[in-house]
């Protein structure tokens, strides 16, 4: 049974069901042609919000509801592990009373620098629990990049598996940071006896307009600004993939993006939360063990990019195994390939595909496409989802007619109310409208189906993991043998894009030497993945506008002449 059901499974008259078309809106179609009625206008962070009536208010209160629905139903099942919904709650109170007792307040930060393993599950619901903001890290990120989450968000505690110990920064650089807990007690907490440990705090006095997540985020100067992800914004994300896809408690749905982004977090684990789904935790990605594990997990639905739904195609396995449990795969971060949904639809029929498109800043979904229609919508993100408000503008933020070009702007109660201690930030990002400026350029129909033409300037989607090209030049332009550094995406049938530079050395240099000195350089100051993986050296300077910026264009223009000119690309 779900959020918004009676004890019978008919629907609440009172449960978010649906919306109403507001007058001020500058869509022209979307999810709420199918549900007309259970949204109402609300004020919140100062912003005049369409959202559903009838809502939990916290996190905490849909973990507590499915708890008393559906306690005895699988929660978590990875690491060896097979955890209910009633064990996770107890777990994640024992650990919340153990937090509380050292000195762990709510709205205390408490950072999470994990992989997919049931115990940061376990640390996440106790976060909330108490009240506390959880800063989910990446499994991938260095010590530069976990120091500066850390101290930024004056994080008073931290999770860490033991086997990602060693990348933690010297304590000397986090004063504020004064518990650390390890997964098997290599720290200062041992974990692995969670049930045994004392009786869980009372249940905090939250909002709903309090902070629950604060999830690190590129932006274009590279640096990585906190969006404060509130109990509000979870909340209708939850409920948006509840009624736009008619989630089950039956649901079982493979994690194998990470728990720490805002896909794995938003919409798989807390989505299941919302109506007592399971969630069955791929602590690394792997094409074969997916299909194995979708086989006898009886996975019934999944959220991937499109480069782990290649990946699959290309695995013989696939053919001989039986996934007819799998109904509903939806996927993200980029259009998926015709040659890979033609694939899909060949071997698993029954298998419906769905695109969706939003953010970090959108607690995951501002748009999302119905089933069924990908066969017509090929390169359309979806619709608006009920409770989003989306318009293009033009450079001037005049709004654009139907399939005109612009700015994708995006306003709802799932966008988060801001940045972490960057009030100019977040100044800069919103519209006095409360609408959020993605940076994003597309379009919309006249039935309301978007499409993203392009991304941030400098952003580089590597098969899913976001790369912000000038994050990576800043590192290069450190190295002593590089006066010049320009990084932009290189096309894979893969990954989607590579991550390629552009260099102009100091000295005369072999392009395969440059690229062993740039591997060696960027190893332990960047994640893997924003690691260049192939260069271009030139001997006179980059391109440049009247502005002195780099001009990206050209040089992806021209890489892209240059690797249709080399021998068997022809």
């Amino acid at each position: 049974m779900a959020i918004g059901l009676d004890r019978s499974g008919r629907l609440d008259p009172g449960s978010p069901t649906g919306r109403e078309q507001p007058e001020d809106s500058t869509r022209a179609g979307g999810w709420y042609q199918r549900e007309p009625e259970g949204i109402r206008r609300e004020v919140h962070f100062g912003r005049d919000l369409l959202c559903f009536s009838g809502r939990p208010a916290t996190l905490v209160d849909v973990l507590s509801g499915t708890v008393a629905r559906s306690g005895s139903s699988e929660a978590l099942v990875g690491g060896g592990e097979r955890i209910s919904y009633a064990v996770l709650w107890k777990m994640s109170g024992s650990f919340a009373g153990w937090l509380s007792d050292a000195g762990i307040k709510p709205g205390d930060r408490i950072g999470v620098l994990t992989g997919n393993h049931p115990t940061a599950v376990i640390v996440i619901a106790a976060c909330l629990r108490l009240g506390a903001i959880c800063v989910p890290m990446s499994h991938r990120l260095v010590e530069p990049e976990i120091r500066h989450m850390l101290a930024d968000s004056d994080a008073k505690g931290l999770f860490v598996q033991d086997r990602l110990v060693e990348r933690l920064p010297d304590p000397s650089c986090l004063p504020k940071l004064t518990i650390a807990i390890g997964d098997r007690g290599d720290l200062d907490v041992d974990c692995s006896d969670l049930e045994n440990w004392a009786g869980s705090p009372p249940l905090p006095e939250i909002s709903e307009e309090d902070c629950a997540f604060l999830l690190y985020t590129s932006g274009t100067t590279g640096r990585p600004k906190g969006a404060m992800l509130t109990h509000l914004n979870v909340v209708h994300s939850i409920l948006h993939y509840q009624r736009c896809f008619d989630l089950a408690q039956a649901e079982r749905t493979l994690i194998a993006v990470p728990l720490t982004h805002v896909t794995g977090l938003v919409a798989q684990l807390l989505a299941m939360w919302g109506h007592g789904g399971a969630c069955i935790l791929m602590d690394e990605f792997n094409a074969r063990d997916a299909i194995r594990l979708t086989s006898a997990e009886k996975i019934s639905h999944s959220v991937m990019v499109p480069a782990m739904y290649a990946l699959m195609l290309l695995e013989p396995e696939l053919r001989s195994t039986d996934l007819s449990s799998l109904k509903l795969g939806l996927f993200g971060g980029a259009p998926m390939p015709e040659d890979t949904i033609i694939g899909l639809k060949e071997t698993l029929p029954d298998l419906r595909l769905s695109n969706g498109y939003g953010a970090t800043e959108t607690a995951s979904p501002a748009t999302l496409l119905p089933p069924g229609a990908i066969a017509n919508h090929t390169m359309s993100v979806g619709q608006p989802v009920h409770c989003g408000e989306i318009k293009i503008v033009d450079s001037e933020g005049r709004s654009c007619p139907a399939g005109e070009v612009g700015e994708i702007l995006i306003k709802g109660p799932m966008v988060v109310p801001g940045y972490w201690n960057l009030p100019e930030e977040t100044e800069k990002q919103f519209t006095t409208e409360g609408f959020w400026r993605s940076g994003d350029i597309g379009c919309m129909s006249s039935e309301g189906y978007v499409e993203v033409l392009d991304r941030h300037k400098d952003m580089i989607n590597r098969g899913g993991y976001k790369v912000y090209s000038s994050e990576v030049e800043n590192h290069l332009l450190f190295h002593p043998g590089i006066s010049e550094a320009a990084v932009i995406g290189k096309p894979c049938a893969v990954l989607g894009e590579r991550v390629h530079a552009y260099i102009r050395p100091v000295a005369c240099v072999a392009d395969e030497d440059m690229l062993k000195q740039v591997a060696d350089w960027c190893a332990g100051r960047l994640s893997d993945y924003k690691i260049p993986e192939s260069v271009t050296l030139v001997s006179d300077p980059l391109p440049r506008n009247a502005n002195g910026k780099t001009m990206k264009m050209e040089l992806r223009n021209r890489l892209r002449l240059e690797t249709a000119a080399k021998p068997g690309n022809a």
